[in-house]
């Protein structure tokens, strides 16, 4: 049984900037429908990229801590039960980070199990890909810049 108390966090060293731990209760569950993480933030760490969904919805609550988020609108502080809402698209582009001298804990909940697509409007990255009840499935990143025409590669079927 899952217990947000006693979080299984995922294994994994993450870069510098972004060193953050993440317990995925939905995984953990076997949810089909709805993402739930469990997120830890240190000090001057942030919990992942600035980005925005075209297909998932998300949900923040703040569960203790002074974490930052970024939006469109800049950056300011939240507090503790403060709940959040992201919605599709570039209006909901969002980060979250840790500019406070203590660690930060939110729970972060999601629309899935559909395909994504996720900008990444800093580094001008396309991410796309699926989640699957028991992780896995389609997961890729692109520089926007790389793009190719439509017909790039195409060709007639053959007879």
């Amino acid at each position: 049984m899952t217990n947000i108390y006693r979080p299984t966090f995922e294994d994994g060293e993450r870069p510098e900037g972004f060193r953050s731990r993440r317990a995925r209760i939905g995984y953990e569950l076997g949810t089909e429908l709805i993402g739930a993480s469990l997120w830890e933030v240190a000090p001057g760490e942030a919990a992942y990229p600035y980005h925005f969904h075209y297909a998932d919805e998300e949900l923040v609550i703040v569960l203790s801590g002074r974490p930052s988020l970024r939006t469109p609108e800049g950056v300011r502080e939240l507090e503790e039960g403060e709940a959040l809402r992201f919605p599709l698209g570039e209006e909901g582009a969002h980060q979250i980070l840790n500019r406070s001298e203590e660690t930060a804990t939110f729970l972060a909940i999601s629309s899935h199990g559909r395909p994504d697509v996720v900008v990444y409007p800093d580094s001008d990255k396309i991410g796309v890909g699926e989640r699957l009840p028991r992780g896995g499935g389609l997961r890729a990143f692109f520089r926007r810049n790389d793009g190719v025409d439509y017909f790039e590669g195409e060709r007639r079927s053959p007879d």
